[in-house]
């Protein structure tokens, strides 16, 4: 299963949660910024409908797969404040 983290960080002026390598908008205050991970988290693991899709790798070749509804993720908060 893929496991998908959130951690609450400084960043930009205020705060932020990043996923990877990707932050998410700034927020005025860590509170704010530990909500929308909240929500992020929780709509990721929530199940949708199967359906193909299709995507450009980073050599420019396109894929198409089944992505199935019920295949999501775990996620996880780390708030290192």
């Amino acid at each position: 299963m893929v496991e998908v983290t959130y951690v609450i960080v400084e960043h930009d002026g205020g705060w932020a949660y990043k996923v990877g390598a990707v932050f998410s908008e700034p927020y005025p205050t860590r509170d704010r910024a530990l909500a929308a991970a909240r929500r992020a988290a929780a709509e990721q693991r929530t199940p949708g409908r199967t359906e193909v899709i299709s995507y450009e790798d980073e050599n420019g070749k396109w894929h198409e797969e089944t992505a199935a509804g019920n295949d999501r993720p775990n996620t996880s908060i780390v708030d290192k404040t």
